[in-house]
Parts: structure tokens; sequence; C-alpha cells
């Protein structure tokens, strides 16, 4: 009986961690600034410092999705005065971000040295891209949050491993890809994807500002 409580138990978990797998999967490959980022490290660096970025990246997501898990998107959206601070702050932050792309599109298509970004910039980039869209949070909280409801403490930690392996696996897959293609594309098509990811982030980043005036404007 016990043995059947076991096989029945794993069995759960295994549920468990294959559809919180499937749906951070699904998530995580929607377009977004992460990927933008993901795409743009992918094509502009050499494999060696593609991997190292992608660790950075997958680092911040894994704690995006954790303290998502964990109820922070939902404090965020409940906080008029934290949403509205962490909108604009976040999109100025986003802005820099972008512009920092647009600023390497250059060296990712004629390999000049002297442009190219550091592993410094990076990790400050990956950072950005994950924790600079308060509208990612809340939205990634909100979701986690009404998933998490149901399940048991361990059902939990189940769950949260199911996502941030899934984030591994999508993240990985794109930068080998990627990184792997990258030389049989024109140079000129690298700097024109650098040049559109650099505008889409920056968008992103104008957007948040835009709510946030907005916000305050509507608060007086």
């Amino acid at each position: 009986m016990g043995h059947l409580r076991r096989e029945t138990g794993g069995a759960l978990m295994l549920a468990v961690y294959l559809r919180a797998f499937v749906i951070a999967l699904a998530l995580v490959s929607s377009i977004g600034m992460q990927n933008i980022f993901a795409f743009n490290n992918a094509l502009s660096n050499p494999l060696k410092k593609a991997l190292i970025v992608l660790g950075f990246i997958w680092l911040f997501d894994t704690l995006l999705s954790t303290v998502a898990f964990l109820g922070f998107g939902s404090l965020i959206a409940s906080n008029e005065v934290l949403r509205i601070g962490v909108m604009g702050l976040g999109g100025a932050v986003v802005i820099w971000t972008g512009w920092g792309i647009l600023r390497g599109a250059n060296a990712a298509a004629f390999g000049n040295r002297q442009q190219e970004q550091s592993l410094r910039q990076w990790f400050t980039g990956a950072f950005v891209v994950s924790f600079g869209n308060p509208q990612a949070l809340i939205d990634t909280g909100v979701t986690l949050g009404a998933l998490r409801a149901p399940l048991t403490g361990a059902q939990a930690l189940v769950f949260l491993a199911g996502i941030i392996s899934a984030s591994a696996v999508w993240f990985t897959g794109i930068t080998l890809a990627l990184n792997l293609l990258k030389d049989r594309l024109p140079r000129r098509l690298i700097m024109w994807i650098n040049i559109i990811s650099g505008v889409i982030v920056m968008g992103y980043g104008v957007n948040l500002v835009v709510q946030a005036v907005r916000a305050i404007l509507k608060a007086f």
C-alpha cells in the first residue's frame, strides 16, 4: 500500500513538473525583451562569451520567475505609487539598454571590437530586460500566482523547478542555434537585426515611461 502511494505521489509530482515545464516554455518563447536580448547576444558574441551571457539571462529569468511565483508582481500591482515609480525608472533604464544595442549594431556587422559591449554591460542588460519591465513582472506574477494557488508546498517547489528548467532549455537552445548559424548570415543582416532589436527595446521603454506619466496625470 505504501509502495502504491509512493508511485502515485511520484506520478503526481511528474505531472506537476511537466505541466509547469510546458506552461513556462509557452510563456518564455513569446517575443519580448528577454528574447530579443538573447537573440542579440547569440548573434553578436563568440560562442564562449554568448554562453556566459546566457548564464546571466537565465540567472535573472530564474530570479524573476521566483519572485513572481512568490507574489511580488501582485504586490507591485496593488500599490499604485510603487507601480508608477517602477514603471518610470524601469522605462528609462530600458530605453538606455535599447540605445546600447543600437550603438553595438555596427560592431555586430563589421567586427569593430572597440564598440563591443563588455561582460559587465551584458550583465547589466540581462538584469534590465528581466526586471526593468514591471508590466512583465506583474503579468508573470498574476499568471504564476493563479497557477500556484491550488498546489501544496511540495508541489509548488516541483512546479517552480519545471519553470526554471524550461527557461534553461529555451535560452540555451536559441543561443546555441543562432550562434552556430550566425556565420552563415550576411553581416549586414546581423546589423539590421541588432538595429531592429534596439528599436523594439527602446519602444518598450518609451511605452513604460508614457504609462507612468499617464498614471501620474490621472492621479492629479
